[in-house]
This record gives C-alpha cells, structure tokens and sequence, in this order.
C-alpha cells in the first residue's frame, strides 16, 4: 500500500484521504491532489477563512459573527 498523512491506504484509487485529498496508489508511485479550492476573492478586512474537514473545504465567514458567511468572489 502508500502511506499518506502517516495512514496506510492500500493499493489503487483513494477517494479521499483524512486530509481532504484524492489518490492513486501504486506499488510504483502515490499521485494526490486536493479536493478543495481556496478562496483568493473575498473581504479580508471583514471576513477570514476557516478549513472545514467535514466538507473538505474552506468556510469564510465573518471576523466578528463566526456563524455569519461572506460573500466569496473567486476560488483557486
């Protein structure tokens, strides 16, 4: 198998890792890319970026009401 994030996934395709990324292992090579897109286009005088592990993506939301979103403009 691969060992990823310190787990030992076992050969073939990972859907999803513990840490929100997808693989494919191989007795030759481990090949992972994220399943989330940062946020780049949003207030950040107001607002800040949370990682949310659940969804394996990122919350923005706002400074001073957590519970509050923000608006996001672009993502990469």
């Amino acid at each position: 198998g691969c060992i990823v994030d310190g787990k030992l996934y076992p050969f073939g395709d990972i859907a999803r890792t513990e840490n929100c990324f997808r693989c494919s292992c191989s007795r030759d090579t481990i090949d992972c890319c994220s399943l989330f897109h940062t946020p780049i286009g949003y207030d950040k005088e107001n607002c800040k970026i949370i990682f949310n592990k659940k969804t394996c993506n990122y919350d923005v939301v706002q400074k001073s009401d957590p519970s509050k979103e923000c608006f996001i403009y672009s993502r990469v």
